[in-house]
């Protein structure tokens, strides 16, 4: 493909970039990526890879909008209150970027959905807030063999890891959910807004190299933060021979539906 004279200036800092340069962008261009909840995590990948130039950016939440979220789900404003959150998102990411084209999903992912969801996009951003959705995207991804970034946050907390097929998985580091209750959810425990602008904009950042082939993923890796402290670490991850989905003997052999319980985002 050929860029225009406005996206040649529009993404001219991309392209300085010898991982990317201009054959990068035009991968930008021609790819699809979901972005599975336009919540705190959400929002900040969404407006990253649409200003980076995503063709196609899938969006799927079937929340509206609260006052409440505006804290830390950067992509909404005061006047979008009410309003269903994909509709909020879809109009930000236009108005920032008329090159990328938004499919939006209003519809809860379960079991049941999520594979035809996910059919068409080349990476996943997960960036749902309640551990039965993490756990399922994780499976649905593994299944259907579908790269993804995976990111968690809470209080002054966050972790990110990507998975692509043949890498160890969300399941490898963490076998199943947590028992209801055993994790504080961020209404119970709260969460600083710029711990989900940090894990979001990783999150977009894995797209990216993803898509382009720039850099290392952090796939095998755990990346951990604390912004109280302000440390960061990595956790080497290796697969985990007794995973129940990817390891020797797997018992995960289809997606089931979980407790929907709020953690994050």
């Amino acid at each position: 493909m050929e860029l225009t004279d406005a996206q040649a200036e529009r993404y001219s800092r991309n392209m300085l970039l010898e991982e990317i340069g201009p054959a990068g962008q035009e991968k930008l261009l021609r790819s699809k990526v979901l972005v599975l909840g336009a919540g705190g995590l959400g929002s900040p990948a969404l407006l990253y890879l649409a200003a980076a130039g995503v063709g196609t950016l899938g969006i799927a939440d079937s929340d509206a909008v609260e006052l409440h979220n505006l804290q830390r789900q950067v992509i909404h404003c005061t006047a979008d209150v009410g309003d269903d959150k994909v509709s909020s998102a879809a109009r930000k990411v236009a108005a920032l970027n008329p090159d990328t084209r938004v499919l939006p999903f209003r519809e809860r992912v379960r079991a049941a959905n999520i594979l035809d969801i996910i059919a068409g996009f080349d990476f996943i951003v997960d960036g749902s807030d309640n551990f039965a959705t993490k756990f399922l995207v994780n499976d649905a991804c593994f299944f259907a063999g579908k790269p993804f970034s995976h990111a968690g946050i809470l209080r002054f907390l966050g972790q990110a890891m990507t998975y692509v097929p043949g890498a160890p998985c969300y399941r490898c580091v963490f076998i199943g959910p947590p028992p209801p209750g055993a994790v504080p959810s961020c209404r119970e425990a709260g969460v600083i807004g710029a711990v989900a602008g940090l894990l979001g904009c990783v999150q977009a950042a894995e797209a990216v190299k993803y898509v382009t082939g720039a850099g290392r993923l952090l796939a095998g890796r755990l990346l951990v933060a604390d912004l109280s402290e302000m440390e960061f670490r990595e956790v080497a991850i290796s697969r985990n021979p007794s995973c129940p989905l990817c390891g020797d003997s797997p018992s995960i052999t289809d997606l089931q539906d979980g407790p929907a319980e709020v953690c994050e985002g």
